[in-house]
């Protein structure tokens, strides 16, 4: 028989977490209006206001945000306005689903007029957060349910949302990892390394791209480059630049000429006029001791050669950065490595880091000097590579707020495969670039 108490009235809860009111919608049918709460005892101030629903049409504008929670009468009849969703069963259960679709964020307590244990768990199955008998229903008894059932929706959704985010973070990640280029040098005496940091949180790529491949003639080709901005709009144009290049360079393009090309795929890709690139492009003949170098508006790479100081290469002659002139032109320019080397390519974020609180960056002189006390620790390879940038975030007080690329390529002429004769005779000679001039002076036509 139902408990007689009023509707639509605040009473005091009990016990809760959080010490705010709670409203509470009664989901009921009672024509006469008999059904509603039984009194709850009084608490530490909080207050259960109350509202009630004669069917679903109601239910449905008056399920307000600032409802907490829902308690359901599962003897809600399913013809009228109450009429479930058609397809489904006329029964308490449909009911219920019907509502826990409608009330997604609102935790749901399923009323049952009988003790009948299977329909109550079968309730809890479906997404309701708890049950109640209404022969056993008290003041007491439905204070400690809402607070429950309330509490119980919150971790759920919490627990949900993590759920969600950590899918997500791992769907981003997987997709970022796979992005990040891998070195293409079967063959070649080069050896390789690199770091990636993007500036912006939680990520793992950013508008810096690199890349390094070896074509059949046995020249490498290594690429660096920056997208201004470092969001995931320009880490998506990065990689859309990077995998051009290494199909326009796998194709035989380079220097001016792929340069303009990739030139064409910026404005193409790019969401607005304002966004450019710089890029720095190194192609090393296959004998390792000269290379062909273009720069866009990029700094400089940094050379290390055996028994020598670490110094810039020669930065006078490059172009502007990729997508602000449209006619411009990057020349490229033959430089001498010798027969052991080091060559490091960076994005700025390696060099316009700020040294301690002042305003002071420590530009490519500071970088250079770095490098050679790291050199004459004895640092190579991928442990000079996370020095530098380790130091870099030092000197910066904490992490970077721009995207830092740096990668290092080595040649060790003791390590070096011989020749199978005698002199050069046996090893590949490199196919010049387009407008490249021959060791010779004789200039070959573009290809």
């Amino acid at each position: 028989m139902p408990v007689p108490v009023p509707q639509q009235r605040s009473v005091p809860a009990a016990e809760t977490s959080y010490g705010a009111d709670l409203t509470l919608l009664v989901i009921e049918d009672d024509p006469a209006g008999t059904f509603t709460v039984p009194e709850l005892p009084a608490a530490a101030g909080t207050r259960v206001r109350i509202r009630t629903a004669r069917n679903l049409t109601e239910a449905g504008r008056l399920l307000t945000d600032d409802v907490d929670c829902v308690l359901l009468d599962l003897a809600l009849p399913s013809g009228g306005e109450a009429r479930t969703p058609r397809g489904e069963e006329a029964d308490g259960l449909a009911t219920l689903k019907h509502v826990l679709r409608i009330a997604p964020r609102h935790a749901v307590l399923a009323l049952m007029a009988q003790d009948d244990l299977e329909s109550a768990a079968e309730a809890v199955r479906v997404g309701a957060q708890d049950y109640l008998f209404r022969d056993e229903l008290d003041g007491k008894l439905l204070s400690r349910a809402i607070r429950y059932a309330v509490e119980r929706k919150r971790a759920d959704v919490a627990q949900h949302q993590l759920t969600e985010s950590r899918l997500r973070a791992q769907e981003n990640a997987r997709l970022e990892r796979g992005l990040l280029p891998t070195p293409l040098l079967n063959g070649s005496d080069l050896r390789f390394a690199a770091r990636y940091r993007p500036g912006r949180s939680r990520a793992l790529l950013g508008g810096d791209f690199y890349d390094t491949v070896r074509t059949p003639d046995g020249t490498v080709h290594a690429m660096i480059g920056d997208v201004c901005g470092h969001g995931p709009d320009e880490a998506a144009l990065g990689v859309e630049l990077r995998i051009a290049w290494r199909a326009l360079t796998l194709a035989g393009l380079c220097g001016d000429e792929l340069l303009s090309t990739l030139q064409q795929v910026l404005e193409h890709e790019r969401e607005s006029e304002e966004i450019f690139a710089t890029l720095c492009t190194v192609d090393i003949a296959p004998d390792g001791r000269r290379a062909g170098l273009c720069l866009a508006g990029h700094p400089a790479p940094l050379i290390a050669r055996r028994g020598q100081v670490a110094q810039l290469l020669p930065y006078e002659d490059g172009g502007p950065a990729l997508g602000l002139l449209p006619r411009a032109r990057w020349p490229r320019r033959q430089v001498e490595l010798g027969g052991s080397w080091s060559l490091m390519m960076y994005t700025d974020g390696l060099i316009e880091g700020r040294i301690g609180d002042g305003t002071q960056r420590l530009g490519q002189d500071g970088m250079v000097a770095m490098i050679n006390r790291q050199l004459a620790e004895g640092l190579t390879g991928e442990e000079l590579l996370e020095a530098a940038v380790t130091h870099v975030r030092e000197l910066n007080g904490g992490e970077l707020t721009d995207d830092v690329a740096v990668l290092l390529l080595d040649r060790d002429q003791e390590v070096v495969r011989r020749p199978a004769h005698n002199g050069d005779r046996g090893r590949s000679i490199p196919r010049p670039c387009p407008g490249q001039v021959s060791p010779a002076g004789a200039q070959r036509p573009p290809l």
